[in-house]
């Protein structure tokens, strides 16, 4: 990853967690927020649910190659973490890969705007 350094330390992936947006696919849940520095910082879960070890390994792998691939689409001074969701090694980079380049990237582009990434329908008054 050329652009992008990596997160490492829990409190920051807490951070992201709790103070951050995010958006949500079949796939992997993205966590993001503002971390007013000159650098895109980039975090990589996959939990027991995910499947066995190599099953895990084989997720960020995936997640890391399809984040190479939309790298530069991707706002600079963000924390990212991205979580891997069950099912996703058995999908290809390219799948994972297109949706970052079709939603996530824009998505992430409105975080850093400071707008919501999934606005929610307001609820009108009902008339009796």
């Amino acid at each position: 990853m050329m652009y992008t350094e990596i997160l490492k330390q829990n409190r920051e992936f807490q951070l992201c967690y709790h103070k951050g947006r995010s958006f949500a696919s079949k796939l992997v849940i993205v966590y993001a927020r503002p971390n007013k520095l000159p650098v895109t910082r980039l975090g990589i879960t996959t939990g027991k649910k995910v499947g066995n070890a190599v099953c895990r390994s084989r997720s960020r792998r995936l997640i890391r190659q399809a984040w190479r691939e939309n790298e530069l689409a991707a706002p600079i001074g963000l924390d990212v973490v991205i979580v891997a969701r069950a099912g996703l090694a058995d999908h290809s980079s390219d799948e994972l890969s297109a949706y970052f380049r079709k939603y996530g990237m824009p998505l992430l582009q409105r975080i850093f705007a400071g707008e919501d990434p999934m606005p929610r329908k307001k609820q009108g008054a009902k008339a009796n």
